[in-house]
């Protein structure tokens, strides 16, 4: 490990060891003068997001810095009952003994966050890090060098260096050496699967416990009864958000049978409301990150029959909002997580069926169903396993605090978000105290003779 690392680590572990940090009055001020450095620095913060990833400013404000507020200002408000110790009921057997649970914070927490959201996926879970009383290093993305630059101004306006340092470099090279020894008690990583997987297998060798948010493809189901004006509507808006890079975002759609030329009309006439005839001359719409990932996203385009769009320019980091039919379920464009603006639209005949497709990509990040029926809505929520849904709506319950974002299997493990963040990274003691008198001599050998009627007694209780 180089020596600036190792010298951020150690004083890490100096301010965390001192005890400022698990001060509940010092966390509320660290919190309170973020949530006042975002409203003074809100400009600088969606100039740097129009740089790296081309955002509209109302998109970025409604993605990246209003929800950030709403994670601190949460935070700030609850934080007190949180860190509350929790009484809970003891055993009547135990009598006159008294339980309760105790948070206090893991220690030293580093966060990599990706590129897509570069601002809300740095700086959330960082607040609940900070909120749970621990030290943080933040590991961002190398590809949003404008938001890094910011971030970093940011962290050392609000944090003491040994409270929320940021480290950047390569994450092919800084990560491994970052978790190269046991100097974290808790990683927390937002990206691929393929690259989570290495992170978590790097943090088991030092027995870290890992949070992971990744991906995976997320289906959106337009049902026989689904309105489909307003489904072509919100799946329009929630698949071109961010051009396409959201973890959440709907990656295909299956349309029933009876449905699917009313849904391809409504998507198209949906595209050109929201972005013109021509999205590359909009204001509205976003950019590829880079041109590795555009040429990546590109290879989708010719995997199906092309319905609208499909024009791409490398020098603009430029994608169409793309419609493709696919009918060949092998393709890549039907097992690979798209995360760009091209929408796979598969027919099904049934809900059988539908559930058959979904099957060959377990385990979604997100699942969207569209349909008036509650009978119908309960049978996907119910049948698939996914990490948070929306009934009629894509995207929308990310943004909500008071629900957990959580994976599972291969789309992620554990979650945060509000008072989840808080839990994530606090370690919960039990504990019970018991006076010296009384004492039930009972318990201790030699073993009375009416063991029978004690055994009784216990199975009662």
């Amino acid at each position: 490990m180089n020596a600036e690392i190792q010298s951020i680590i150690q004083a890490q572990r100096a301010l965390f060891d001192s005890g400022v940090t698990q001060d509940v009055t010092y966390r509320k001020q660290k919190l309170k003068l973020l949530l006042k450095t975002l409203r003074l620095q809100e400009d600088r913060i969606l100039d740097a997001l129009k740089q790296d990833l081309k955002k509209h400013p109302f998109e970025a404000f409604g993605s990246e810095i209003s929800t950030l507020m709403m994670e601190t200002r949460h935070a700030l408000k609850n934080l007190s009952e949180w860190a509350k110790p929790q009484s809970v009921s003891t055993p009547l057997i135990h009598w006159p003994a008294q339980s309760k649970i105790i948070r206090e914070p893991l220690g030293l927490i580093l966060v990599f966050s990706p590129w897509n959201y570069p601002f809300f996926l740095s700086l959330a879970p960082i607040i609940g890090a900070v909120a749970a009383g621990n030290c943080c290093i933040l590991k961002p993305s190398e590809f949003s060098p404008a938001t890094t630059e910011l971030i970093k101004q940011i962290l050392n306006e609000v944090f003491e260096p040994g409270h929320v340092a940021i480290i950047e470099g390569d994450g092919k090279t800084v990560g491994p050496e970052l978790l190269s020894g046991p100097y974290f008690n808790h990683v927390f990583f937002t990206g691929s699967p393929a690259v989570g997987r290495e992170v978590m297998k790097m943090a088991a060798e030092h027995l870290i416990p890992v949070t992971l948010e990744l991906g995976g493809k997320s289906p959106a189901i337009v049902e026989v009864d689904a309105n489909i004006k307003e489904s072509a509507r919100r799946i329009v808006w929630g698949k071109f958000w961010n051009a396409g890079q959201t973890c959440i975002a709907p990656d295909y759609v299956l349309v029933h049978q009876s449905c699917y030329e009313d849904f391809i009309r409504e998507c198209k006439f949906y595209i050109q409301k929201f972005y013109g005839n021509n999205a590359a001359m909009s204001e509205s719409y976003g950019r590829m990150i880079h041109l590795k990932h555009l040429r990546a996203v590109a290879t989708f385009i010719q995997q199906g029959e092309l319905l609208y769009g499909g024009q791409v320019n490398e020098q603009d980091l430029f994608i169409e909002p793309t419609l493709i039919k696919v009918s060949d379920l092998e393709l890549g464009i039907m097992n690979k997580e798209i995360f760009g603006p091209v929408l796979p639209i598969v027919v099904f005949n049934d809900t059988k069926e539908a559930l058959e497709i979904i099957s060959r990509n377990p385990d979604p990040l997100a699942l969207y169903v569209f349909s008036k029926s509650r009978s119908t809505q309960n049978t996907y929520l119910n049948k698939v396993r996914f990490g948070g849904a929306g009934v009629n709506m894509p995207l929308l319950h990310f943004a909500t605090v008071d629900m957990p974002l959580e994976g599972i299997g291969t789309s992620g493990t554990g979650n945060y978000h509000g008072q989840y963040g808080f839990e994530t990274f606090s370690h919960r003691k039990s504990i019970l105290a018991s006076p010296l008198f009384p004492d039930l001599r009972l318990k201790y050998p030699p073993f009375p003779a009416l063991q029978g009627w004690l055994r009784w007694v216990l199975r009662k209780l």
